[in-house]
């Protein structure tokens, strides 16, 4: 398969399995079936509440002789409750013992965005804190800290905007090397792919088929469906394809890591054989003129009344 190189040379298949949204009891499967078809990219996070069971199936694979860990690249991120420079290495052990690995390959933090190191899911603005209260320049130093331990490979960041990329790359020792973002046909974002190509940081497509299956508090009414934008259809039987695999195939003729969310083990070795369509110039021009700057995850939940966070100031838009 594809992989995205780093600058060590170290390499990550640029197709992984998504963990965000899967079950509890459904994740666990999902993983066995992704390594048995093989997926040897896993993306998690602890606050999906699915890691001890993704570290059951990573174990189990292992002794069963599917894979091995160095043929593995495992992604976990960082909570909003532990930016706190002391939290950050209990944060990663507490994930590493649950993912049963001794290091990560990729640790991202998770959110521009910080709460009370009480609270997992904030409940009201209180729960809140402003990030110039606890600046992500302060954090930074402790995800450093980890490489040098020897606890994760390679760190960097999700849902960063350019500008806060560029914040950081002044104060980082070790660059961010990864910056996990949404990314689909509606949400294109070509200056962050021209930004990050130019500074040597990576990019990893979340959401990459639009995320019908997220929480309905997500949503919004009479929303665009992007496996049904029937342009994307229109290619997708052009080329003996599925909607899915012509969005997947997309992300990787731009460069990006995708990491698409399924457990049905039909639909991920159908997303595992998108590496094989190979869209044309044509096709690309075509999905370039869908761009809609249309976020799925707009990031509206933490700008509750009374939040220091706004849409605006999240994204820098």
């Amino acid at each position: 398969m594809k992989a995205l190189q780093f600058v060590n040379g170290d390499q990550m298949p640029i197709l992984g399995l998504g963990t965000w949204k899967s079950a509890p009891g459904e994740v666990y499967n999902a993983v066995k079936d992704a390594l048995r078809l093989g997926y040897r990219h896993i993306d998690c996070a602890p606050v999906y509440g699915n890691e001890v069971e993704i570290g059951k199936a990573l174990t189990e694979s292992f002794k069963e002789g599917v894979t091995s860990r160095d043929q593995l690249w495992i992604t976990s991120k960082l909570w909003n409750n532990a930016h706190a420079p002391e939290d950050v290495q209990p944060a990663l052990e507490k994930t590493l013992a649950d993912l049963q690995i001794d290091a990560l390959d990729l640790f991202l933090i998770h959110w521009p965005v910080v709460i009370r190191k009480e609270v997992l899911y904030h409940q009201s603005a209180n729960d809140l804190v402003a990030l110039d209260a606890r600046p992500v320049a302060k954090t930074w130093p402790a995800m450093e800290a980890l490489v040098d331990r020897g606890l994760c490979r390679h760190i960097g960041v999700s849902n960063f905007s350019v500008a806060k990329l560029e914040a950081l790359l002044k104060a980082a020792k070790l660059m961010p090397e990864m910056n996990q973002i949404e990314l689909h046909p509606y949400l294109q974002q070509p200056a962050m792919l021209e930004f990050c190509r130019s500074n040597g940081i990576l990019l990893t497509a979340y959401a990459p088929l639009g995320s019908a299956d997220r929480p309905s508090r997500l949503k919004v009414k009479d929303e665009p469906i992007l496996l049904e934008d029937p342009a994307i259809v229109k290619i997708a039987e052009r080329h003996g394809a599925t909607p899915a695999q012509v969005l997947i195939s997309w992300a990787i003729h731009r460069e990006t890591a995708v990491i698409p969310k399924s457990v049905n083990p039909g639909r991920l070795k159908q997303n595992l054989s998108a590496v094989e369509v190979s869209l044309t110039q044509d096709d690309m021009q075509e999905m370039a003129g869908l761009d809609r700057h249309r976020r799925y995850v707009s990031g509206d939940f933490w700008a509750m009344e009374g939040s220091p966070y706004t849409i605006a100031n999240i994204w820098d838009e």
